[in-house]
């Protein structure tokens, strides 16, 4: 059994989470900005398919990129190099939730229901949720989107309509945490793509640590303009 939530403050300890499925934590509770926010600072998200209740979780062990790790391979740097994508930033948010929510199969479902967008677009209007998109020919074919608080990314979702898109809007966000000291990017769960990319499980002990302490430090409050990104080598 999980815990109902009902009151901000009837977040349970994260340890209490299940171990199958896991991470599961409570159920209920609202998608308001008070209520992620306080999610989020303890190492908790929200994800559910659409026509269930709000579900909350905190996998143990928890998957993590640290930006300076980030692991560009040859063929992509070329491409980084060659300038193949125009990259911005929080120029077309509630353009690359939506990219993100498409099935990524014909007849497959989505967890960025309506409901998540609308949250989510919400924390961007606040300047807590950020994108970073590849655009050719005028064209949104590539991004990813997350929330970024004091020195920690909590990266949510991306997408590619082109060859390597997501990847090179991954490799700018590290490089653009990089540049300004964040310390990690959460990745929420395991997949063999991020792991390709660098990115590492750690116990959620150390993950939870790892928050208490860089949330408080001074991030990137705001929106975010594509001239943070000027000038980066990719030699």
């Amino acid at each position: 059994m999980i815990p109902w939530l009902v009151e901000l403050d009837d977040f349970p300890a994260v340890e209490r989470a299940l171990r199958e499925p896991d991470g599961l934590l409570a159920a209920g509770g609202e998608l308001t900005p008070s209520w992620l926010l306080a999610a989020y600072h303890q190492g908790v998200f929200p994800w559910f398919s659409e026509g269930e209740p709000i579900l909350w979780w905190s996998p143990d062990p928890r998957l993590v990129l640290r930006p300076q790790n980030v692991r560009i391979r040859r063929s992509l740097a070329k491409v980084l190099r060659r300038g193949h994508f125009e990259v911005r930033l929080d120029s077309a948010f509630d353009q690359v939730i939506r990219a993100c929510a498409e099935p990524r199969e014909p007849g497959g479902g989505t967890w960025i229901s309506p409901a998540i967008q609308a949250a989510y677009c919400r924390m961007h209007e606040l300047g807590y949720a950020h994108s970073v998109e590849c655009w050719r020919d005028g064209k949104l074919v590539g991004g990813l989107y997350g929330i970024a608080l004091g020195k920690v990314f909590f990266g949510e979702s991306m997408f590619s309509r082109e060859s390597d898109a997501s990847k090179v809007a991954l490799a700018y966000l590290a490089r653009l945490l990089e540049r300004y000291e964040f310390a990690m990017i959460d990745c929420q769960m395991t997949t063999p793509h991020l792991l390709s990319m660098g990115a590492s499980e750690i116990p959620r002990t150390e993950f939870t640590a790892a928050l208490r302490a860089w949330t408080r430090h001074e991030g990137l409050p705001g929106a975010w303009t594509t001239e943070l990104l000027a000038p980066i080598n990719w030699t």
